[in-house]
């Protein structure tokens, strides 16, 4: 097949990677770093007509309709129309949703008045999460320890100083305890197959200190779930979600991100996003062994009972991303960055550009552009030997206030 990618980071160029193994693959706006990138905008590639698949990474397209417009203009797309993107796009829908379906999850309220907030979150025991309703970049999310600091970021949030209009509304929930996890649902819009869980590390600290990100580092397989636990999130969480969209009149064929904690009781859903997860699914996919093609192409055309279920190395897969100084307050760009080709020289390791642009000074160079710049992987037969190849690649990387968690994977 010749199949198009939508996006330009980190998470694209692995979807690269994986799909050309099998197909003709180029990805739209791309970025310097990944040589399949083209400038021609996806709508106008597709209706040159010669695309047999696209696969849409980032969620912000998706929410406004992306898909619609492709699917309008006859072309086979993984990736929700904007009715389903809703689960992303409104964490208020999202948590409506998982109620109708009745799925495990926090007890939360939404609401647009600060003070019914505020009263809202007295009746919980700490810790305390506040989100944004909208879109924000993975960095809408505050886990506070004190009531005091839960109710700041309320009122900053409705005033529209955090996140302008992605934050007039917000969604109080009780904090839940536990390890994260990560399964990502590839949908038919009936039926759903799970990829092996992942884990990501969102506080910008070792140690999960600091402000959250949009991702610092993620690892699979995870020692720590038991067997048949992504076969029973099809069935305990997949399943009965795509039942209600269903019911609600909405196709839903793309990906179910489904993020958990591992709570005493249970698995408990956390959110739903509606795309590959960033940094997360860049290791669960770099370990597939089938063509990962075909899997997305029979969901696109609602029938995964077509296709046989994806299959996966034994390897382990570590991630770190390496960050621009100031990330994730005010990251800084421009800063020349070296030592890609040794770090790829590196057994069992994989760079990944994500938040890159062309070098001025330099033909064929880069420079940071971006908060998460790279993802450094290393792949091998446990966790311990991937760990030890991420981070012996990653030190042959450097730029000038270039950060990264020392923690990611460990014991």
């Amino acid at each position: 097949m010749k199949i198009a990618v939508v996006g330009s980071g980190g998470r694209e160029h692995a979807l690269v990677e994986v799909l050309a193994r099998h197909h003709e693959v180029v990805l739209t706006p791309g970025n310097p770093g990944i040589p399949e990138s083209v400038a021609t905008d996806i709508e106008e590639l597709a209706a040159a007509g010669d695309l047999d698949l696209v696969v849409v990474g980032p969620e912000i397209p998706l929410v406004d309709g992306l898909a619609d417009r492709l699917r309008a203009l006859g072309v086979r797309v993984f990736g929700p129309g904007g009715d389903g993107a809703q689960v992303e796009g409104s964490k208020e829908y999202m948590k409506g949703l998982a109620d109708a379906a009745g799925l495990p999850t926090a007890r939360y309220g939404a609401f647009t008045d600060a003070d019914e907030a505020v009263a809202f979150l007295r009746t919980l025991p700490g810790p305390w999460v506040v989100k944004t309703d909208g879109l924000a970049a993975g960095k809408g999310v505050l886990v506070a320890d004190t009531i005091e600091a839960a109710e700041a970021d309320v009122r900053d949030k409705l005033s529209g100083g955090s996140f302008g209009d992605a934050g007039r509304t917000v969604v109080v929930e009780e904090g839940l305890s536990g390890p994260e996890v990560s399964v990502f649902l590839v949908c038919d819009g009936t039926r759903a197959v799970a990829l092996p869980a992942a884990q990501d590390f969102k506080r910008v600290g070792a140690g999960d200190t600091g402000p959250n990100t949009g991702g610092m580092g993620a690892w699979t397989p995870l020692s720590f779930v038991p067997d048949g636990f992504e076969a029973d999130v099809v069935a305990r969480f997949g399943e009965p979600t795509l039942a209600e969209l269903r019911r609600r009149g909405i196709d839903f064929r793309g990906v179910l991100y489904a993020g958990f904690m591992l709570t005493e009781d249970g698995p408990k859903l956390l959110e739903y996003n509606v795309r590959f997860g960033d940094p997360d699914s860049q290791p669960v996919l770099l370990r597939m062994t089938s063509d990962l093609g075909e899997l997305l192409a029979a969901a696109a055309d609602g029938d995964l009972s077509s296709v046989p279920a994806p299959t996966f190395s034994d390897d382990a897969v570590v991630l770190v991303v390496a960050a621009s100084e100031g990330y994730p307050v005010a990251p800084r760009t421009g800063d020349p960055i070296e030592g890609i080709d040794e770090a790829r020289a590196v057994e069992g390791a994989t760079v990944l550009c994500a938040g890159v642009a062309a070098d001025p000074d330099r033909p064929g160079g880069l420079v940071t552009g971006g908060g998460r710049v790279l993802n450094v992987l290393g792949r091998g037969p446990d966790v311990a030997t991937a760990r030890a190849r991420a981070y012996e690649a990653l030190g042959h990387i450097s730029w000038p206030g270039e950060h990264h968690r020392t923690d990611i994977a460990a014991d």
